[in-house]
Formats: structure tokens, C-alpha cells, sequence
């Protein structure tokens, strides 16, 4: 299954978190031109990670 992006809001909490500057430059390139924030990006790619991580 591919990392497909959604807009959607949840009910959240705010979380303090240091990404690498590298990294940040990644995400605000693909998300230029989506209709997605930064930190809805970010939680989409963590439920992919998790939903799709191989169980020890």
C-alpha cells in the first residue's frame, strides 16, 4: 500500500519535537503543493509507519 496524503482534523495535543533541518526541507518540498500542514503530514506518516511496520 503507498503513503497516500488526506485532510482531515482530530482532536490533538501538542507535542514538542526536533526534526533534522534536512529533513523539515523534505517535507515542506512535498507538501508545497498539497492542501496538508506540516503536522498533518507528519501524523500521517507515523500512522503509515505503525500500520505498516513488521511485528518482532
Amino acid at each position: 500500500m503507498s503513503f497516500q496524503l488526506k485532510a482531515d482534523k482530530k482532536e490533538s495535543e501538542n507535542k514538542t519535537i526536533r526534526f533534522p533541518l534536512p529533513l523539515i526541507e523534505k517535507i515542506e518540498e512535498t507538501i508545497k503543493t498539497k492542501d496538508v500542514s506540516f503536522s498533518s503530514f507528519v501524523i500521517q506518516a507515523c500512522e503509515y509507519a505503525l500500520d505498516n511496520m513488521i511485528s518482532e
